[in-house]
């Protein structure tokens, strides 16, 4: 039997090495250690007098375990990958594969979310309770804003964690881009608790809020607009590989990244954030702005993805493409500037429908550009500078004056 406290003394007249020339050595080092690694992963397989039936009988069946038949199941081949094999969609180099990175983009995308990091119940409701119950605290207009914002939102974002989850992660192959499309879905599920966190801090009717994407036309013309472009991509069958299969998933990352994240959250963002600023519903319109901040780099990924995915795949980006992604997005302008005319019927907190659809055509021209399309809104400008400046949060800012529970990172838990 191997003893690992004999293992650094002599065996075999030969000495390991240590001190200066131990580097040298460290290559004979690892040969010893896998070939006694082996040796006892053998050892641990052979059925002993003290194993049980069952323990026997899973020993046994582990003696047809094939590796080889494992490796061709991985996504992708099985070798070593290089950074020129790795594409964003139909690459066949092991996906399991994180580094050498291809796309350093992606990669600090995945580092900054991260760093984002935050919970719901870190914001202090207190004040927005208080406003709420008070008869007097809101205009009918206001109420109407924030429940149909929450009624918009609090399955927004459920719908595009099922488009990532069931579709989108299996579709890119690329690892360091599947890392943030992790993250991301795990922040779009905190948004979900963070408007859950707020429909039932303020005690509203949860049933009616969350039916609203089937109850409200102007909310569930939005929610079956994004819903269409999911549903082939995300039957299992459906794989990429053709011109067809691969602008199909062309047309789902614009639909959701460019207009649903892009488009669609914009009307709702501004009008809570407008709300905070004049010190209404602060705790909702703190948690609205670490989302928007969420949001900003979702939108930002999801572009470098689509323009990546035209660098590497010319064809798919031909007239026909151009002018259906140009009209996703003028579509998707169209059903949010009848969205914010539902939502604010009437001039509130400063603004009103008119100045929400300039502002909408300018978010429209921006989403067109930065895929390389034509703006269709020449000359419009935006009445909302102050979103820009929302846009550059920093966590710290106001974070830790409003938080009202503490809780521990990994590195300072203790596991007594």
């Amino acid at each position: 039997m191997l003893s690992w406290d004999e293992f650094d003394k002599e065996d075999s007249g030969e000495t390991v090495v240590k001190g200066a020339n131990a580097g040298h050595a460290t290559e004979a080092n690892m040969d010893r250690l896998d070939t006694a690694g082996g040796v006892a992963a053998q050892e641990a397989r052979a059925v002993t007098a003290s194993d049980s039936a069952a323990i026997a009988r899973a020993k046994a069946a582990l003696d047809n375990l094939d590796i080889a038949e494992g490796l061709a199941e991985l996504e992708g081949a099985s070798a070593r990958v290089a950074v020129d094999e790795k594409r964003m969609i139909n690459c066949r180099a092991d996906l399991n594969q994180l580094v050498p990175f291809k796309y350093d983009w992606a990669w600090q995308k995945y580092l900054d979310g991260c760093a984002n990091h935050w919970m719901p119940q870190e914001v202090n409701m207190t004040a927005d309770i208080a406003l709420w119950k008070d008869p007097e605290g809101l205009t009918d207009d206001e109420r109407r804003i924030v429940m149909r914002n929450l009624g918009f939102f609090s399955t927004a974002d459920s719908l595009v964690a099922n488009n990532l989850v069931l579709a989108v992660y299996r579709l890119i192959t690329n690892p360091e881009c599947r890392q943030y499309i992790l993250r991301q879905a795990f922040e779009e599920a905190i948004h979900t608790h963070a408007y859950q966190y707020c429909i039932e801090s303020l005690a509203m009717d949860e049933g009616e809020i969350f039916n609203m994407y089937h109850e409200i036309p102007s909310v569930a013309k939005k929610a079956t607009w994004g819903l269409k472009y999911t549903r082939s991509i995300s039957d299992p069958k459906f794989e990429t590989g053709t011109v067809d299969t691969d602008k199909e998933l062309l047309r789902n990352l614009i639909a959701y990244y460019c207009v649903l994240e892009g488009i669609f959250f914009y009307c709702g963002f501004t009008q809570i954030l407008s709300m905070g600023r004049r010190n209404k519903m602060t705790g909702v319109a703190e948690q609205f702005q670490y989302i928007l901040r969420d949001e900003s780099m979702h939108l930002n990924f999801g572009i470098d993805v689509i323009n990546q995915i035209k660098i590497e795949n010319p064809h798919l980006w031909d007239a026909e493409m151009k002018e259906e992604a140009s009209q996703m997005i003028l579509q998707g302008t169209q059903l949010e500037i009848e969205y914010a005319r539902d939502t604010m019927p009437r001039g509130v907190l400063g603004m009103n429908a008119a100045m929400m659809e300039d502002y909408l055509k300018f978010i429209a021209n921006r989403r067109l550009s930065q895929i390389g399309l034509k703006e269709e809104y020449p000359g419009t400008t935006n009445p909302f500078p102050w979103m820009s400046e929302i846009m550059d949060l920093k966590k710290e800012k106001n974070f830790f004056e409003t938080r009202v529970i503490e809780y521990q990172t990994g590195g300072a838990l203790s596991w007594d």
